[in-house]
């Protein structure tokens, strides 16, 4: 678990062009072995179809809120959709369902405790394994969250989704830069592509002159049940993918962020991580504040004293979402 280098995203002096220089052959082994594993394997299309919820970069970009979105969807139009993760941060190999009264983010990770609350919801080191045992209880359909660098499980229909502040970073493959894989392998592969936020590295035309797969535009709103923020000073803190977006968000929603802490992705917290920032905050008489995923990983001694400020994910055109997975359904019964 480690917090993004800046050069990932930035190549502003001589020492991070070096560092990406320098690192970029490590890459070319990464990536090719990520491709080799996909030379490899051939899955078969399982009972039920499987949708993939993934993206090409290290960190969030917004795929939990696109499952989620997903899963109303499906809900809407009549699938008893059952979610699926790794459980990454937990340390259940699964298959197991997830029980809210039973597990916490130590046993199936921050992600499966928000999606839960969602749809019925498994986590699986093995996701054959996790999609099977969802479909032997009922689905009728199962959305992936990650995944797409899984080679084994076969899936019907692969959204890659990309957050449009960041885009691909500076396009290298892990260590260099932030892609898990080859960036125009990724883009092959993709059924279609979800930029959540304003397009900022045009990342859209990139994907463009590289493939015919449609391009959907999401925004992140706040929730209607969240805290008042507005013009109130707050303390907040987050560790996803890019803590900055948490900030953002808040300062959108037109809160003064005075205080602010930022971890890695899924990072473990335990009350001396977070205790002098509660008693600072105590101090000065502010609320304190953090996404629905840090929330479910304080420790719970501590989570009566922070609120939680979630978000929503809003499709641009929600009507051409559907028509996108229909189409794959229908190839099944070809």
């Amino acid at each position: 678990m480690m917090a993004a280098p800046p050069f990932w995203y930035r190549q502003k002096t001589l020492a991070e062009q070096l560092l990406k220089f320098v690192l970029t052959p490590i890459g070319w082994i990464y990536g090719a072995t990520v491709q080799r594993k996909f030379d490899l394997y051939f899955p078969v299309p399982m009972e039920k179809p499987v949708i993939c919820v993934g993206n090409l970069v290290a960190g969030g970009a917004g795929k939990t809120p696109v499952v989620l979105a997903l899963a109303d969807l499906l809900k809407e139009k009549g699938f008893n959709p059952h979610l699926l993760g790794r459980g990454y941060g937990g340390k259940e190999a699964g298959p197991l369902q997830v029980a809210p009264s039973r597990d916490t983010a130590y046993d199936v990770g921050d992600e499966a405790l928000l999606l839960v609350e969602k749809a019925p919801t498994w986590v699986a080191v093995k996701r054959p394994l996790g999609a099977q045992a969802a479909m032997e209880s009922g689905a009728d359909i199962v959305v992936m969250d990650d995944g797409f660098q899984n080679a084994v499980i076969y899936k019907d229909f692969s959204f890659v989704v990309i957050d449009g502040k960041v885009g691909f970073g500076n396009r290298a493959v892990f260590p260099a830069g932030p892609l898990r894989e080859p960036l125009l392998f990724g883009i092959s592969r993709a059924h279609a592509f979800v930029i959540i936020g304003e397009d900022a590295t045009g990342a859209g035309e990139f994907i463009k002159r590289h493939s015919q797969a449609p391009i959907l535009s999401a925004a992140l709103e706040p929730d209607d049940g969240n805290p008042d923020v507005k013009d109130k000073d707050v303390f907040a803190f987050a560790g996803i993918g890019r803590p900055s977006k948490f900030r953002e968000t808040l300062e959108a929603a037109g809160a003064r962020v005075i205080g602010w802490q930022g971890f890695p992705d899924h990072y473990p917290y335990d009350e001396d991580d977070l205790q002098d920032f509660l008693s600072t905050a105590a101090i000065k008489n502010v609320p304190v504040l953090t996404t629905a995923k840090d929330h479910v990983r304080v420790p719970a001694a501590m989570r009566g004293k922070i609120e939680k400020f979630s978000v929503r994910l809003v499709w641009q055109d929600k009507d051409a979402v559907f028509p996108l997975i229909e189409q794959a359904l229908a190839k099944r019964s070809t």
